[in-house]
């Protein structure tokens, strides 16, 4: 299939499922009856029910006392958040040490567990793969996501023959991992071009992460371009730099709380977001706790507030800059 009929046909069908089910769909969004603070959701063709707010991986690993990262990660668990998210790369591999301590005595059962791996071959991958399951202390992770596809390169690599593709469907087949997706930050054309290529391979990702936030309508957006290809495929979209790690929030008139309300409105599976204190936390629980869906003339208002700030990319560094670029500083990572 010839790129410009590829996109077509995944435009046609995005306007197909939207017509069937509004922004997030009854069949995709269900109250929780063991939580009166969270949402839970379908993960796409897995059919596997998740919290709609996921726990961002990143920042339990910045925080300076790991017990207090234990601490946060149960509480969250506690109060309702059953998806977690983490990478191989994370704070050289502190987050996912500090989240397999979080996960012991009982706790591993009430999440759904995810991490990312960075390389790009067989061999890459099978190394970055045992040590995150030996950092997370568990025998199956839910969902591995190839990292970090900001080439254009990165699907070519993944699925050429001694490819990372190779490696991950071995481990799915052994029960090491369950399902595989991928993640990306740079620009959406990399994220059609893997989903491009993974179906000239006749490969069904499960889940694809990319930025969703009140900017990124405004530029290089990946909701606009990728997310009803996504939904053609029952791809389940995670969504990430929400906030943009408080970026968003320096020069637009844009509230954390509004910011979280527009992703959670988007027809995503998972919004995943840091919380490096219980502060953070507290904001994430109160998004999800004052949450409705926004009407048309409220998603409209809110994209015309931060049309301005939005144009340039530039408080959205990591479409714009290498400083959210792990493996561009770390090419070995890839193998």
């Amino acid at each position: 299939m010839q790129r410009r009929e590829f996109l077509k046909a995944a435009a046609v069908a995005g306007v197909a499922a939207a017509a069937t089910s509004n922004l997030l769909g009854q069949a995709q969004t269900e109250t929780a009856p063991s939580s009166s603070e969270m949402q839970y959701r379908i993960l796409g063709r897995t059919g596997v029910k998740v919290s709609a707010i996921g726990l961002g991986g990143y920042h339990i690993g910045v925080q300076s006392d790991p017990a207090e990262s234990v601490r946060m990660v149960r509480t969250a668990i506690d109060r309702g958040i059953t998806f977690m998210d983490n990478s191989w790369d994370y704070n050289d591999g502190a987050s996912e040490s500090r989240m397999g301590d979080a996960l012991k005595d009982g706790y591993r059962n009430k999440v759904f567990l995810m991490t990312k791996i960075d390389g790009r071959s067989a061999q890459s991958f099978n190394t970055q793969l045992e040590q995150s399951l030996a950092r997370l202390k568990v025998d199956t992770i839910d969902l591995m996501q190839f990292h970090e596809l900001i080439r254009m390169e990165d699907p070519d690599r993944i699925f050429a023959a001694g490819g990372a593709l190779e490696a991950a469907l071995a481990a799915r087949q052994a029960g090491k991992i369950r399902y595989i997706g991928f993640t990306g930050h740079k620009d959406p054309a990399i994220h059609l071009r893997t989903f491009e290529i993974a179906q000239q391979h006749k490969f069904h990702f499960d889940t694809v992460q990319m930025p969703i936030n009140v900017l990124d309508a405004h530029f290089r957006s990946f909701n606009a371009q990728v997310i009803p290809v996504a939904r053609a495929q029952g791809t389940a979209v995670l969504a990430m730099k929400t906030l943009c790690a408080g970026i968003l929030l320096r020069n637009t008139t844009v509230s954390a709380i509004e910011a979280l309300h527009y992703a959670l409105s988007q027809p995503l599976s998972v919004v995943i977001t840091g919380m490096d204190t219980m502060q953070i936390m507290e904001q994430a629980f109160t998004a999800m706790r004052t949450f409705k869906p926004l009407t048309e003339s409220e998603t409209a208002s809110l994209l015309a507030r931060t049309r301005d700030a939005a144009l340039s990319g530039q408080f959205e560094p990591f479409k714009t800059t290498a400083r959210f670029d792990g493996s561009a500083r770390n090419p070995d990572w890839l193998g």
